[in-house]
């Protein structure tokens, strides 16, 4: 089997962390996820978010870049729980729309971005999770994170016009949407083969063919 590297991306609750744990167990991959037990910023960041976004976002860049070339140099195929390319574009510009992270850190950060990315290995596809907003604050209210209760349904459509923006115009390697309200690969079999046929489909450009 080919080298892979998979990025899984998403909205918050769109099931990246439980997508991520599946593939990986069935396929033999190896998986990473984000950062957050780890993070020094996390307590202060949702104190303060004015005075710890810009430091926050810096550590998950070289978190995530660390990360990403490690998994990218391993023989192994991976998967990634959430991607770099997430923070600069879906939760750095939330920051700064939202009046947490001001013009000039947000410049500053998006420079810095912009000559680490510019060195990565190129993934070989982007999986990206869509989800109904109403579904997302259901499931962020069923798993009680004490870090998440804060979080609102305009945030979370915020989030998503930003994920569709990005998605739309991200040409770095194939992207598979995939909507997770009517998939539950967490308990039925059947669902994650789904998954798992339309990655293979996308990998290997069947999904692209047109008969005549």
């Amino acid at each position: 089997m080919s080298k892979h590297l998979i990025l899984v991306a998403g909205n918050i609750g769109s099931g990246k962390t439980s997508l991520t744990e599946r593939l990986g167990q069935r396929l033999g991959w190896y998986t990473a996820y984000e950062s957050v037990l780890d993070n020094p910023y996390l307590p202060n960041f949702y104190k303060d978010m004015k005075t710890w976004s810009f430091q926050l976002q810096v550590f998950f860049l070289g978190h995530r870049a660390r990360q990403h070339m490690q998994m990218a140099a391993d023989p192994r195929s991976a998967i990634i729980d959430r991607s770099i390319y997430e923070d600069a574009f879906i939760f750095c510009r939330a920051l700064n729309h939202l009046g947490n992270l001001n013009e000039l850190d947000y410049q500053t950060y998006m420079n810095v971005y912009n000559l680490v990315v510019a060195n990565l290995p190129v993934p070989s596809m982007l999986i990206y999770l869509r989800c109904p907003v109403e579904v997302l604050m259901s499931r962020i209210h069923k798993r009680g994170r004490d870090m998440e209760s804060g979080i609102s349904a305009d945030y979370l459509a915020l989030l998503e016009s930003y994920y569709d923006d990005w998605t739309q115009n991200f040409d770095l390697c194939p992207v598979l949407t995939i909507r997770t309200d009517d998939l539950d690969f967490v308990h039925k079999t059947k669902h994650l083969d789904i998954v798992i046929q339309r990655i293979n489909e996308k990998l290997t450009g069947k999904e692209e063919v047109v008969f005549n």
